[in-house]
């Protein structure tokens, strides 16, 4: 199998748009947002001067408050072509300005929200088509996705799992998502939510799949769908449920306990290293900046 030659950044929602910068001030604790912040990280992956990035906010219900979040934080890092796709329905998936609108940028900045919108309104669509094939086929094309966004990336997506019940089995509720990467299932807000048992059931039912439970203002860059780095001020919690000896979600009733035996955790760090082809982790000490 060809590995795909493009980039994928999915981010765990809450990332620093330079909101907190004051007089050119930097926050306490904070990274350098012009420097290491994750849209920052962004726009090195596409490695253009001012390059084009089409926004999309179909997943919020405010996507034009988000969209303008957007567009003051690039226009902060001097990319100034930045263009809103302000898609509601399947009706406006694959007019003929939106499809040539993908052809022909750098990349995707796709927002939060619900996830389920994103699957429900792009799949089987020409414009998800497109994007496939571009990400396969084009280096240097980057699709970043944050909380929804980054959720819908994998083949397998979290629908919907409230924290407090997910160490039953049932309340994580798993659908297809747009399939740009395999074997992944990936989670959002992951600390602050309280999200382990959550990704745990969603990986042991899927034990060949990894999980990535993405904190805050926190993403993960996975070049040639294998080589993944953290980037961002918080941390990344890698779930892998390859070597599970037992799991009796098979075997129990809905609502009932799951139990899981040798899951393998890894916490990490800004510019940790993992090859989740071959589970293999690397860790590089940053101090802030």
């Amino acid at each position: 199998m060809n590995l795909p030659k493009g980039t994928l950044i999915p981010i765990g929602g809450a990332e620093d748009k330079g909101t907190d910068l004051v007089e050119g001030a930097i926050k306490k604790d904070h990274l350098n947002f012009f420097d290491l912040g994750i849209l920052k990280s962004v726009l090195n992956e596409i490695g253009k001067e001012n390059p084009t990035i089409i926004l999309i906010t179909t997943a919020s219900q405010i996507p034009d408050e988000v969209a303008e979040n957007y567009l003051d934080a690039f226009q902060k890092l001097d990319c100034t072509n930045v263009t809103h796709l302000r898609i509601r329905n399947r009706d406006e998936v694959d007019t003929a300005e939106t499809l040539e609108a993908i052809k022909n940028c750098d990349g995707l900045m796709i927002s939060g929200g619900n996830q389920m919108r994103l699957t429900t309104i792009y799949g089987g669509s020409e414009f998800l088509d497109i994007i496939h094939t571009r990400y396969r086929e084009e280096e240097g094309f980057v699709i970043a996705g944050t909380s929804a966004g980054a959720m819908a990336m994998s083949s397998t997506m979290i629908a919907e799992g409230n924290a407090s019940t997910a160490h039953k089995k049932g309340a994580v509720k798993l659908t297809v998502g747009w399939g740009l990467i395999r074997k992944l299932v990936i989670d959002s807000h992951f600390i602050k939510r309280g999200r382990f048992t959550r990704l745990a059931q969603a990986v042991g039912t899927n034990p060949g799949s990894m999980g990535i439970g993405l904190g805050e203002d926190t993403g993960v860059i996975i070049k040639q769908g294998q080589e993944i780095e953290i980037i961002g001020s918080g941390s990344v919690t890698l779930i892998d449920g390859f070597d599970v000896r037992h799991n009796n979600i098979a075997d129990i009733g809905q609502g009932s306990t799951i139990s899981l035996e040798n899951l393998k955790v890894h916490i990490m760090e800004r510019g940790n290293k993992y090859d989740l082809k071959e589970r293999v982790f690397s860790a590089e000490v940053n101090e802030l900046v």
